[in-house]
């Protein structure tokens, strides 16, 4: 029953990768190991089997574990949208806050996450903890529910990742190290570098100063991925084109299909472009002007956390426009809408500020930054211009693409569904996670058949227009490679699908990263310290 602590110098050093790999590399050697991540901030969300939403990184390191989904793995979540952020205890919706009032709730969640903590440890023989942005922010310590803190209330030794790649990691790494209290930096018992470029032994100096000074081996030294493919991370925006052809190489006409991903300011969910990275006659293109969808054979307008501030930008920035008028040019491209861009191509979107309030309508909403390591921020496409709320009852209309229409009710509807392409065999599988009852008008012809709730989505009848509030829709091999031939079709191009299927790339994916940590870490080290963790109900509490 052991544990340990990842947790990293700064934001972006590479906790939700080694976590996943050391998931992955235990579970290859027999071990019984199982994820947690006490608070994480993202709209990037999974659905566990009884229809609780937690962090995709977790949901990520638990396939590396080789284990099902579990509430207890991400008992906080954080949903920014905007100044404000949605807060998820234990797989449920349960308040919005500001950054000053999370405070006080973060530290009345402390028994709650310690709690589910402790019953993963007590299922699990090795619990692998993912911490939150850096491990030592001393603004932020009192009410710190998920890096040292934890560490030191559960009992379990740490480990600091450190990254090495933009440079100062030496000093980020003693920086964390000196200004913890001591009762916490004695939780540190390990330093992993991490993104390294060139001979590592060039660094056996700093090696051995960073450890003289610190008292804290240094556990491996990790190379730069490099152009290895990341596959579920929650900063998508930065997701490489690794395998993917060039401008002018890749089948039919000279070059690949291209996709055009609309880059909406509250992104969710960007697993759902992962399957078409993985294709070879695929080349992903993030648009958020119109220029950008010059020449694409497919546009894609993805989930949002804020569908009508989303719908406002894409109108801003003349997208809208754009979209439009492609999709009404014969043999133009087709375009596809996923949740809350399937809510956009329809006709109408009413809200009476159930997108942007608490799920608890007798208390009084607040703000939120989207970060709440950070100074408040809002996500705004116009800095110059002041954010504005939504107001009360607000019908808008949409793009007009689909006759469908949209009302933002609760309950919200969390749940992982299955069926089959309406009037076809291919299967699909997926989740959704939204607000918006989506209404078909009279005569509109359904994308899926999904089991026990029927029809399901939109189509046009050429079939060039096509939008569903399933997530992961295309993670269906047949589903996502008929779409992608019938685009090929229309536009004259040809396609080769990959030949391996995606479930089966995820897996290589998760492979090469515990070969990763196999090769440059000490794993035998690191689950020592696990041992080294105070037995379940031994806790020293918070």
């Amino acid at each position: 029953m052991g544990a340990l602590l990842v947790a990293g110098a700064t934001s972006g050093a590479g906790k939700s990768t080694v976590t996943a790999a050391l998931c992955r590399a235990l579970a290859r050697r027999g071990v019984d190991v199982a994820p947690f991540k006490a608070q994480n901030m993202s709209n990037h969300s999974a659905v566990t089997p009884d229809g609780g939403e937690i962090g995709r990184a977790q949901a990520m390191q638990a396939l590396a574990a080789r284990i099902e989904t579990d509430r207890r793995m991400g008992p906080v979540l954080l949903k920014p949208s905007g100044m404000r952020s949605h807060v998820v205890v234990l797989g449920d919706e349960v308040a919005v806050d500001d950054a000053v009032g999370y405070g006080a709730r973060a530290r009345s969640l402390r028994p709650t996450v310690l709690e589910a903590l402790t019953s993963l440890r007590r299922e699990h023989a090795v619990v692998v903890a993912e911490g939150a942005g850096g491990a030592a922010e001393p603004n932020l310590l009192d009410r710190d529910v998920v890096n040292l803190p934890l560490a030191a209330a559960a009992g379990m030794p740490a480990v600091l990742v450190v990254d090495i790649d933009r440079g100062g990691a030496f000093a980020a790494a003693y920086g964390t190290w000196a200004l913890l209290p001591e009762r916490l930096r004695s939780c540190l018992r390990g330093v992993v570098l991490n993104g390294m470029r060139g001979d590592v032994s060039l660094l056996d100096p700093a090696v051995r100063d960073l450890e003289a000074r610190t008292g804290i081996p240094v556990l491996g030294v990790l190379p730069h991925l490099g152009e290895h493919l990341m596959l579920g991370v929650e900063d998508s925006l930065d997701l490489r084109a690794a395998g993917r052809p060039s401008p002018g190489e890749g089948s039919g006409e000279g070059r690949p299909l291209r996709v055009g991903v609309v880059a909406l300011p509250h992104l969710a969910n960007p697993s759902d472009l992962d399957p078409l990275v993985l294709e070879p006659s695929v080349e992903l293109r993030w648009a958020s002007r119109p220029g950008d969808l010059l020449d694409v054979d497919l546009v894609l307008v993805p989930g949002t956390r804020a569908t009508l501030a989303d719908l406002a930008w894409l109108r801003e920035r003349g997208l809208a426009e754009a979209i439009v008028r492609l999709a009404r040019e014969e043999g133009g491209p087709h375009v596809v809408g996923i949740c809350g861009g399937y809510q956009m191509l329809g006709v109408e979107i009413e809200d009476d500020g159930v997108e942007a309030t608490s799920p608890h309508p007798d208390r009084a909403p607040q703000t939120v930054g989207p970060d709440p390591d950070r100074a408040p921020q809002m996500v705004n496409p116009h800095p110059d211009r002041a954010p504005q709320m939504v107001g009360p009852a607000q019908a808008v209309p949409g793009l007009g693409l689909l006759p469908v229409s949209t009302r933002f009710t609760r309950p919200k509807v969390v749940c992982r569904v299955l069926g089959r392409v309406a009037g076809g065999s291919s299967a699909v599988s997926g989740y959704q996670i939204h607000l918006g009852r989506v209404t078909p008008h009279e005569g509109a012809a359904p994308w899926l058949d999904l089991h026990g709730t029927g029809d399901e989505g939109c189509l046009t009848p050429d079939h060039r227009v096509r939008g569903t509030t399933v997530h992961g829709v295309l993670d269906e091999d047949a589903l996502r490679h008929a779409l992608l031939g019938a685009v090929a079709t229309v536009r004259g191009r040809d396609v080769d699908p990959s030949p391996v299927p995606y479930a089966d790339a995820l897996d290589a994916h998760l492979e090469h990263l515990a070969d990763w940590v196999e090769a440059h870490l000490d794993l035998d080290a690191v689950l020592a310290l696990a041992t080294e963790a105070a037995p379940v109900g031994q806790e020293p509490g918070w």
